[in-house]
């Protein structure tokens, strides 16, 4: 069972003044397909401080999978990318590629996703969207081949040409 860390970037949901419903829809949909929620927390939108905890996860081995929520469009206080490219050691371009590609068959603002995903030691980092909408489309999306992935990048994949 692969773990998950969880992360909101919020201003107003760090100080208590909204609740936050994204995180709560990914945990839902993470732990409903067989991974678990080891983790979750809800940030102001610091690029560092999200930098900061995104490299501890990954470092000390907390995590095998981190999803944030929030941070990702053309806010001023929108530093999730910046934040996560920072963190990052390889590109895992084509999960944010697909996920923007989902959001636009349903809307054509999914454009304006500015999410990025990689690879730090041995955990996969994925910026989804910050509405609890945008994130059920785009998870539920992408949730079988990130495990996939996981067992790629862990060395648990089988070989399909050996079974």
């Amino acid at each position: 069972m692969y773990r998950v860390a969880v992360i909101t970037l919020s201003d107003t949901a760090s100080k208590g003044e909204r609740i936050d419903e994204s995180g709560k829809v990914i945990a839902e949909i993470a732990e409903n397909n067989g991974f678990e929620a080891v983790f979750t927390t809800i940030l102001p939108d610091d690029e560092d401080a999200l930098t900061q905890l995104l490299c501890k996860l990954c470092d000390e081995d907390r995590a095998d999978l981190i999803l944030t929520t929030g941070g990702t469009g053309f806010s001023k206080r929108d530093h999730t990318p910046e934040a996560t490219l920072k963190a990052i050691e390889r590109n895992a371009n084509g999960i944010s590629e697909a996920m923007r590609y989902r959001s636009l068959q349903i809307t054509p603002r999914g454009m304006l996703s500015r999410g990025v995903s990689g690879i730090r030691k041995e955990a996969l980092i994925v910026n989804l969207p910050g509405s609890p909408k945008a994130v059920r489309e785009c998870l539920e999306y992408i949730i079988d081949p990130l495990r996939h992935g996981l067992d790629i990048l862990k060395g648990t994949a089988h070989n399909c040409a050996e079974t």
